[in-house]
C-alpha cells in the first residue's frame, strides 16, 4: 500500500503542563475600590468592556465604541 498518512509524528512528546495563573490576578477588576474598565450600558453593570487599540467592546451583546485620537 505505501506509508499512513497523519497523525503525530512524534509521540514521545505528548501535552504540555498546564500553567496555572493566580486566581487573584485574573479577577481583578477593581483597584483602590475604582473600576478597571467601564461597564456596557446596554447590558447593566455585570458585564465589562474589553479595551482594545482604538475601541471598547462587549462580548455579549457587540456593543462598541471607538476612541477618538
Amino acid at each position: 500500500m505505501g506509508t499512513q498518512k497523519g497523525g503525530s509524528k512524534t509521540d514521545s512528546q505528548g501535552k504540555k503542563p498546564h500553567k496555572n495563573k493566580l486566581t487573584s490576578k485574573k479577577y481583578s477588576l477593581y483597584v483602590d475600590g475604582k473600576k478597571k474598565n467601564k461597564t456596557c450600558p446596554r447590558c447593566g453593570p455585570g458585564n465589562f468592556l474589553a479595551n482594545h487599540k482604538n475601541r471598547v467592546y462587549c462580548g455579549k451583546c457587540h456593543y462598541t465604541e471607538f476612541v477618538k485620537k
